[in-house]
């Protein structure tokens, strides 16, 4: 949708996205010892729930005793699952809601759409359940911080699934930068390099049976069904993604932003394209996110022409420069050409809680003891590295199509070598001409942290892409 006519369009909405007119009450279990079993409704059951339905029908006292999608297609085959994986044979139902109103179910697992995580958390803490959820853990910053407000206001736990908080190796690697040993940081640099070929074309027709697309499409603006929708290639389009930097990239975004112990930035700028092959979907492929914390920089980048033999294999990982160096993947880079050393003196229990690889594990434990300050990726961490993705995303909307003769303005040497490693993927890797392509030079914006809005040029428009129109009953309250 165009800058225009998605601004005109939330103006348009803005008065129903008001208050939700689904209102519940508290219901469920207030304490749980443990001894207590707890009760697990997992909703969205196709692909990364089923990690979540393996993961706590393996804990001791945990039971997943529902499981949620607007697919009934699934249930059986995720049902037999259930059954291999715990001893029990879980309830299956469509509508979330049936699980809200069920005061034996304890916690919401949320592995849905990215434009379901931030309703179905704010409606699970008012339902009185404790919440885990996937990232990103909103749609757009206004939900994310709402699901934080509904957190703190039905006090309950809330974890986001930003697993590498849990790694001992990425615990240790954070636990040597903020040691300062190694120098002090500058700039935290996060990879996103993994193949995200064409989707093609689907033809708009009826749902199939089975599905129930209105609950499916939930918040977002009604569309007519297609099949690059239902079940993964959702995150290539704006009303239901975030692209591939809200998909995988909250991941990175997190490492680098837990290494600078920072949260939003001051200003960001972003570029990029969906590029190398033309296709149904919306969201870029490639792209390039700068985010400025005043004395240091976070930059993401993201490529998805990778692999399928283009001489530009897969990497995620994130890279620590200090000036002294690198760290990266347990080891540091000295700057003085120095053979790399291994992380020493470093313990990865300084900067995490259970730096043990087991984020589901951490999640019920702080559940039982109800203390959120033992929760490895708390919710309002997650609301702060999804909202990176959506602040980039924001100024590449607002930005403009030009050719790749017009380079941005790089005052960086690792920002100029994230562009390059864009434009070398485009013509070494597949062979593109960029004198036939153009690609989108994103609107360079500031931000106030502190109001969670834009301030200064272009803040009129990039604040109305903050949030979104969300369509009856499937409304995110102002007042949660």
């Amino acid at each position: 949708m165009g800058a225009m006519n998605r601004r005109d369009f939330l103006k348009s909405a803005a008065a129903g996205a008001a208050f939700s007119t689904f209102a519940v009450g508290t219901s469920g279990r207030e304490v749980l010892g443990a001894n207590d079993r707890i009760n697990v409704a997992v909703a969205g059951i196709n692909g990364r729930g089923q990690s979540h339905m393996r993961a706590f029908s393996g804990m001791d006292n945990v039971q997943v005793t529902h499981l949620v999608d607007p697919d009934s297609r699934l249930f059986d085959s995720r049902k037999s699952k259930v059954e291999d994986w715990g001893g029990n044979s879980p309830k299956c139902v469509q509508d979330v809601r049936r699980v809200l109103d069920d005061d034996s179910v304890d916690v919401v697992s949320i592995a849905t759409c990215n434009h379901w995580h931030s309703l179905m958390t704010v409606w699970a803490c008012q339902a009185g359940k404790d919440v885990y959820v996937e990232k990103p853990l909103s749609h757009n910053v206004f939900e994310g911080r709402k699901a934080v407000e509904a957190a703190r206001k039905y006090d309950r736990v809330v974890q986001h699934g930003t697993q590498s908080r849990s790694s001992a190796g990425q615990a240790k690697e954070i636990a040597a930068v903020k040691s300062g040993t190694y120098g002090e940081l500058t700039v935290a640099k996060g990879y996103c390099c993994k193949p995200r070929w064409s989707i093609g074309f689907a033809d708009q027709q009826a749902p199939p049976s089975g599905l129930d697309y209105n609950l499916w499409l939930g918040p977002a603006p009604w569309q007519e069904y297609h099949d690059n929708l239902v079940h993964y290639n959702w995150h290539w389009f704006w009303d239901t993604g975030n692209g591939e930097i809200g998909n995988h990239a909250p991941h990175r975004l997190d490492m680098c932003r837990w290494a600078m112990d920072e949260t939003l930035p001051e200003k960001v700028w972003s570029l990029g394209g969906r590029l190398g092959y033309y296709d149904q979907a919306e969201t870029p492929n490639m792209m390039m996110a700068v985010y400025d914390y005043g004395d240091r920089l976070l930059v993401m980048e993201v490529r998805g022409l990778v692999g399928n033999d283009t001489g530009f294999g897969r990497k995620i990982t994130c890279e620590y420069y200090t000036d002294e160096g690198m760290i990266k993947e347990g080891r540091f880079y000295p700057d003085n050409g120095g053979d790399p050393q291994p992380l020493e003196g470093v313990d990865p229990a300084d900067v995490v809680q259970n730096p043990g690889g087991n984020f589901f594990g951490n999640f019920i434990d702080a559940l039982r003891n109800r203390d959120r300050s033992h929760l490895n990726a708390e919710v309002e961490e997650g609301h702060y590295s999804s909202s990176l993705a959506h602040l980039a995303n924001i100024s590449y909307n607002l930005g403009e199509r030009v050719s790749f003769d017009q380079k941005p303005e790089m005052d960086h040497e690792l920002v100029e070598k994230s562009y390059q490693a864009i434009t070398n993927n485009l013509t070494e890797g597949v062979g593109v001409d960029l004198d036939d392509i153009s690609y989108q030079m994103g609107t360079p914006l500031r931000f106030a942290t502190d109001q969670e809005k834009f301030v200064g040029e272009n803040a009129e428009d990039a604040n109305l892409l903050l949030r979104r129109a969300y369509r009856h009953p499937f409304v995110v309250p102002e007042k949660v």
